[in-house]
């Protein structure tokens, strides 16, 4: 009886110690990907930078954690989940380390490289670390709901903090604890998974999916996610320039994110349990639309209206991806789901690195407001979108 407790308690405790490293490196790693945000007005006077080139920094960090993401899941079965996991955390840190150096774009551009690079291991390795860990007891999904929460706390713990720093501190020395912070968290890492954990998940058997999946329906549920993420980045690089155009200050930047972020993270919980009730495309035809008008909105209210409505703006920008994510085991075919989830994850960070570039070069030509109306005129292509993502879920 003893000895049965005493395994029961070692299992529990595993697997929290797994999700409390896996919600800990979600919450760095996304903090550290979002505070670019709050440091992107200031690299911009800093050394002259035009738009173009503040969307080619942004979307160096997704694109360079978009086209490794789905590396890093095969050179963990070589290398480990451990070790690859701890090291691209380390990497993060090191390259905000290289950030507070920096002397120009090239070097900025280097270390925003680096950084992605080491982001990319962070989403494929925790949320398949907790999901192994939580397979045996159950409570996948609760484990997993509680890792994507978490890296909504980061995005709005780490840049609001870092926009306070700013006041009181240069930008390189905020860079340079964002590194430490970085190395920090990849030595409790290190220290807080369980060994067991790093092993391969290569020789574990996989339940077989029914259903034959609908492969237009999926095609365009990853447009869908495409089209939302590249929005959603857009507006966020260019939300510092609006609200600097508006007067607000280092620190009203970085109050403005964290209160956008608080409105995401709610977001998320929100349009999932609405998409359950209401359906997918009716939340979608709501959410989008609702962030449409609110962006346009945005252009015109001054700063004080600008700032109350950003966590509903949050909401709304935010939620929409949970009940997309929520939609792709729906239209996977058999067996397929975890190739469906890697590329539909694939396509929206894509579209989030590649916005930045493609509108800063609109914000460069025809000014900020334009390219926001168009960032609005962008999100009404996911209406009829997520009808045919309908249609096929319902034919699957």
């Amino acid at each position: 009886m003893n000895d049965t407790a005493a395994v029961l308690a070692a299992a529990s405790s595993t697997r929290r110690r797994t999700l409390i490293a896996g919600c800990g490196a979600h919450a760095v790693h996304d903090g550290l990907t979002d505070v670019i945000y709050v440091l992107l007005p200031i690299w911009q006077a800093q050394f002259a930078l035009s738009y173009a080139q503040i969307g080619l920094l942004r979307g160096a960090y997704s694109g360079m954690m978009a086209v490794f993401q789905l590396m890093a899941s095969r050179a963990a079965k070589r290398w480990g989940r451990v070790p690859m996991l701890v090291g691209g955390t380390a990497l993060a840190g090191m390259a905000y380390l290289l950030v507070g150096q920096a002397s120009g774009l090239a070097m900025l551009l280097l270390a925003l490289l680096l950084g992605g690079l080491g982001a990319s291991t962070q989403h494929p390795l925790a949320s398949s670390m907790i999901s192994d860990a939580y397979e045996d007891g159950g409570g996948i999904k609760q484990a997993l709901s509680q890792y994507n929460f978490s890296g909504d706390i980061g995005k709005t713990l780490i840049p609001g903090l870092v926009g306070l720093l700013l006041t009181v501190i240069s930008w390189r020395a905020s860079a340079t604890l964002l590194g430490l912070l970085g190395l920090a968290a990849a030595g409790l890492l290190w220290w807080l998974i369980p060994t067991q954990v790093s092993e391969s998940d290569a020789t574990k058997k996989t339940k077989p999916h029914s259903g034959a999946g609908s492969v237009i329906g999926l095609r365009a549920l990853i447009l869908t996610g495409t089209l939302d993420s590249a929005v959603r980045m857009g507006f966020l690089t260019f939300l510092p320039f609006l609200l600097q155009a508006k007067g607000a200050g280092t620190a009203g930047i970085g109050l403005a994110l964290t209160l956008l972020f608080i409105g995401g993270a709610f977001g998320k919980l929100l349009c999932g349990y609405l998409g359950a009730r209401i359906g997918m495309m009716r939340t979608v035809w709501l959410t989008e639309t609702s962030t449409a008008l609110l962006i346009i909105a945005a252009v015109y209210l001054p700063l004080a209206g600008l700032m109350v409505m950003l966590p509903v703006l949050g909401l709304v920008l935010n939620g929409t991806s949970s009940v997309l994510y929520g939609a792709v085991p729906d239209l996977a075919g058999a067996g397929k789901r975890e190739q469906a989830f890697a590329v539909f994850y694939t396509g929206t960070i894509g579209g989030g690195a590649l916005a930045p570039v493609v509108f800063g070069g609109v914000g460069d030509a025809l000014g900020v407001p334009v390219a926001m109306m168009v960032l609005a005129g962008v999100l009404m292509v996911t209406l009829p979108l997520a009808w045919v993502v309908q249609r096929g879920m319902v034919e699957e």
